[in-house]
């Protein structure tokens, strides 16, 4: 059994439950009873903090530029580096298939931040939810004021400027264990050809995709 109480110290939180935090520490190649449906509801919990507290910090600023910025927070490379910060990876339960010579997908990482946060949300409620994310996303609420538009982004607006659509991508094919998928995607916009991102996440393909077209742009 890992030693969760290293992490009850790390977080600052003592579990009422020692089962719900085991849970959401539990990926789904390790048990049927994993940390899925802790998740969503850390997703969901941490959204609605992080939301309320851009609305308080940027009282003039518009929905379109604190989207932009609640975005940044809430993307699997910001839950990683938050992941990175607690130590999360050393307490997680994974399957067998997870523990080969190949480093555990940021994803799997990620995803069980969130569903640390919702365990500590149904064990100790709002408030303690609430301190916990204000105080582990401090440096990321506050590290900087300029708002960096992603590749998607960029290409979703110039294809609605140029065209009145929506760019179309497409999983062209996923390759790899489920513990370490591998995607590739393809995305194109009005009469134009395809081109390929590969990533280990659907976004980071899309991303590294929409990246390849934006520079073939006349």
């Amino acid at each position: 059994m890992k030693n969760i109480s290293t992490l009850e110290k790390i977080l600052r939180i003592k579990f009422k439950d020692k089962n719900i935090l085991i849970k959401s520490l539990t990926h789904k190649s390790y048990s049927n009873n994993n940390n899925e449906k802790l998740e969503f509801l850390g997703d969901r919990v941490v959204g609605l903090i992080l939301s309320r507290k851009l609305y308080d910090l940027y009282p003039n600023e518009s929905e379109g530029t604190l989207d932009k910025r609640f975005s940044k927070l809430v993307n699997k490379k910001t839950f990683y580096e938050i992941s990175q910060k607690i130590k999360l990876k050393n307490f997680l339960f994974l399957g067998k298939s997870s523990k080969g010579g190949q480093p555990i997908n940021k994803n799997i990482i990620s995803d069980a931040c969130e569903a640390l946060i919702g365990a500590v949300f149904l064990d100790h409620g709002y408030d303690s939810a609430k301190e916990l994310i204000l105080r582990l996303w401090k440096n990321h609420l506050f590290e900087s004021n300029i708002t960096i538009v992603d590749s998607k982004t960029k290409l979703q607006e110039y294809s609605l400027k140029k065209y009145q659509k929506l760019p179309i991508y497409k999983l062209e094919n996923k390759t790899g264990p489920n513990h370490y998928p591998v995607f590739k995607i393809s995305v194109k916009l009005d009469n134009s050809k395809k081109y390929y991102g590969i990533g280990l996440s659907k976004q980071d393909a899309e991303q590294k995709a929409a990246d390849k077209i934006l520079k073939n742009l006349d």
